[in-house]
Order: C-alpha cells, then structure tokens, then sequence
C-alpha cells in the first residue's frame, strides 16, 4: 500500500487525510486562517517580505514553525505596573 508522506496510517492500514494544523507547510490561505490575517494582508506582507515565506517552483509556502516564531517575535507584552510608575 502506498501512503502519502502527510498521512498517517490508521488502526487498520489505511491511510487518512491529513488536518491542516498537521501540515508542515501552509499556503495563502491556510497562512491566513492560521494567523488570523486576511489573504489580501498575507500578499501585502509577502510581497513587502515582512513575514517569512517561501517559494517551491510559483508556489508561495508558509512554515508553520517560522510563523509561530514570527508571531512570537511581533507579539507586544503590556508593560508591568511598576515599569509605568516609574515613567
């Protein structure tokens, strides 16, 4: 039996098809969906290379370990209340 590299097989042997959240790389609109962004705003950042993306052949792909970096990196903590006393 041949499988997909994405799939897993189940109990049984047969394979099944991969969730979204279990694919590695992630297209426009599944990198939309993931970072709660719109499609406009991902072409908009993609084509200003402010979010990491990558190409395979025309495709533009998203890795979701690099996005959730980037989330992480452009996440904004609130300020602590002893840091806004001593202002």
């Amino acid at each position: 039996m041949m499988t997909n590299r994405h799939s897993k097989p189940q109990s049984n042997g047969t394979a099944r098809i991969p969730h979204v959240h279990e694919h590695h790389l992630l297209n426009i609109k599944e990198a939309a969906a993931y970072t709660g962004l719109s499609v406009h705003t991902i072409y908009t950042m993609v084509s200003q290379r402010r979010i990491p993306y990558l190409k395979v052949g025309r495709l533009t792909k998203f890795d979701r370990t690099l996005l959730d970096k980037w989330l992480r990196d452009h996440t904004v903590l609130p300020m602590s209340r002893m840091m806004s006393r001593t202002s």
